[in-house]
């Protein structure tokens, strides 16, 4: 039996093993529930190389032991608990190291060729992507909302948060390879990721980032345990070049899987092993420091808010808007609208609390001018006009010209083609009210249910924005077959992302039964349409069981190589991405509130 209690001896930090402490990391933000047996609180990267070291030399007595890194514990997908050890990151990782704008390098920097200064390669995605304007270099426990704070004083931003951006960590977002309202323009993590150093499943920490050919050599020809993984890992993309690059999902977000497609780009001769470890999750080691990619914010912005009756024209509108380039294009539903509604003096702290505008800025707000911005919503909930469907498209520039411009050739369009009803904001303080309602539906659900849980297990499907007309009326008639689900909307309407999380009774098995049921049909639904199973989300407990059917068993097998590539005896999050059990996952859905 293992004693944790030895960790204490090897750390500086605290190891926690009382009761109070497991049953507190035993959930995250997902549906499930495990107890660990004990918690650790690394105090710095000796530390971290401390335990895993320990938990090296313990394992092979000890079969079931295992670390899973957690920061936040916002994980919708199960990804940031275990049965053994928590290493939780927040407590003292959470330093901002650096935080530089382009403008403060000297030229020619080593790093322009990553786009710093506009000099190379701009983001990925087309039209609206950045050069590169900063770099920051940070812990992975620190919340992205103080980070924010940090880099808007630099007249800087990482544009890839997350609608829980108030909650997460940098650390989190990474592990995720997370997005958010921002991406239809600005990408995912992946894309701003720079240098990730961490410590692997020998106890040594290393940095990896991105190699021209001559330092691709050089790591190739080391000796010991970096060498190795450098050999193993250019051999397998090597010899399946091909067909990792047509499994390579085509939709503009995708975190299912190891991102193998991404650390090879033979066209460059550009080799980066920090593009594995983001999205993983935890899986192949545990991550200590980050320098990630900034940008300049727009300095302007203006809401198009459009109120869908119901969903027949959503693909159809959704594109016509999409011509007009809106920096973010979000959706709410009916059923999230009438939550804020309902809890609308919680909604009107969370405004005064945050007071920050979509673009990061920071508005004047007060309790009363929150309160009177909500009363046109009031009476659309009164008088039962609430729409179907509520589009949110944020138009960015640097001039009000601009942007009013762009929203009022798209208003006009939206209204002649489908006499939709149609509202423009007046100020940051209007904009902000649908903002907030987008943002914080999913933490509302969770804290203001009572006897129902928040069930997200087909939270973050995505597809191609120009299937939406023949994908969603099929989606449609699959959560009909389930009259008594209640559930929620909302997402990334550009993106053709969706977020459904229904309301459950997980107490019941047969509410728990309709998990695996509805999953097995919402899959195939979006695998036939060659969409992704979580674009954002991760795959964690509830998803990896599924990822032989997005990939099939070809890729999935080179997805279990990298994991022994890293990991061979298994140590970091077993049970995600790889080796993963369905039943196992059914068995620990919480069963209580």
């Amino acid at each position: 039996m293992t004693d944790y209690h030895e960790i204490k001896t090897k750390i500086k930090g605290e190891v926690e093993t009382d009761e109070a402490s497991l049953v507190k990391y035993s959930r995250d933000a997902s549906i499930f529930e495990i107890k660990p047996a004990c918690i650790v609180h690394p105090k710095d990267a000796e530390d971290v190389k401390a335990l895993v070291k320990w938990a090296n030399g313990t394992k092979e007595a000890n079969p079931g032991l295992s670390i899973t890194a957690r920061s936040a514990g916002t994980d919708m997908s199960g990804g940031a608990i275990g049965e053994s050890i928590i290493c939780e990151f927040p407590a003292h990782f959470n330093k901002i190291i650096k935080i530089e704008s382009s403008s403060a390098f000297p030229n020619p920097h080593p790093l322009l060729r990553q786009g710093f200064g506009g000099q190379a390669d701009p983001l990925p995605g087309g039209e609206g992507r950045k050069y590169t304007d900063g770099l920051a270099t940070v812990e992975p426990g620190v919340y992205y909302r103080d980070f924010e704070k940090a880099t808007l004083e630099k007249g800087l931003i990482l544009p890839c948060y997350t609608a829980s951006k108030s909650l997460n960590t940098l650390g989190g977002m990474v592990a995720n390879n997370s997005a958010g309202e921002k991406s239809l323009s600005y990408g995912q993590t992946k894309d701003y990721v720079q240098e990730l150093s961490l410590v692997l499943s020998d106890g040594n920490e290393y940095a990896f980032g991105e190699l021209n050919e001559h330092e691709l050599e050089q790591k190739l020809k080391l000796t010991g345990f970096e060498g190795e993984i450098y050999r193993k890992m250019f051999r397998l993309l090597k010899d399946n070049y091909q067909e990792i690059q047509k499994a390579k999902p085509t939709t503009s977000k995708n975190s299912a899987g190891y991102l193998l497609w991404e650390v090879w780009d033979k066209a460059k001769s550009k080799f980066n092993m920090a593009k594995i470890f983001t999205g993983a999750q935890g899986t192949l080691g545990l991550i200590t420091k980050i320098k990630i990619r900034l940008v300049k914010p727009k300095t302007k912005s203006g809401l198009l808010v459009v109120f869908m009756k119901d969903l027949a024209n959503l693909g159809d509108v959704v594109a016509m808007i999409g011509k007009y380039k809106p920096e973010s294009f979000e959706s709410f539903d009916d059923h999230t609208f009438n939550l804020a509604m309902r809890f609308l003096p919680d909604m009107i702290k969370r405004m005064f609390a945050n007071g920050e505008s979509a673009s990061g800025g920071k508005g004047s707000f007060n309790l009363i001018t929150l309160g009177l911005q909500f009363l046109p919503e009031l009476w659309m909930t009164i008088t039962g006009g609430v729409p179907k469907l509520i589009l949110i498209a944020e138009f960015t520039g640097d001039s009000e010209q601009e942007i009013r411009e762009k929203i009022f050739l798209a208003q006009k369009e939206v209204i002649s083609k489908f006499k939709l009803k149609t509202h423009v904001t007046k100020n940051e303080a209007e904009a902000q009210k649908y903002w907030v309602v987008r943002r914080e539906s999913f933490n509302l659900l969770r804290q203001h249910t009572h006897g129902l849980s928040t069930a997200p297990f087909i939270d973050d499907i995505v597809v191609h924005p120009a299937q939406l007309p023949q994908f969603l009326p099929e989606l449609n008639a699959i959560l009909a077959k389930y009259p008594s689900l209640i559930y929620t909307i909302a997402g990334h309407a550009g993106d053709a992302n969706f977020h459904i999380i229904p309301l459950m009774d997980l107490t019941k098995e047969d509410q728990r039964k309709i998990i695996p049921e509805l999953a097995d049909l919402v899959y195939d639904l979006v695998i036939k349409y060659g969409g992704s199973i979580t674009a954002e989300h991760n795959d964690g407990l509830i998803r990896s069981p599924y990822l032989e059917k997005m990939y099939g068993a070809e890729i999935t097998g080179l997805f279990a190589q990298v994991k022994a590539i890293f990991d061979p005896k298994n140590i970091f999050n077993p049970g995600k991405k790889v080796g993963s059990s369905l039943k196992f996952a059914m068995e620990h859905i919480k069963k209580t509130l």
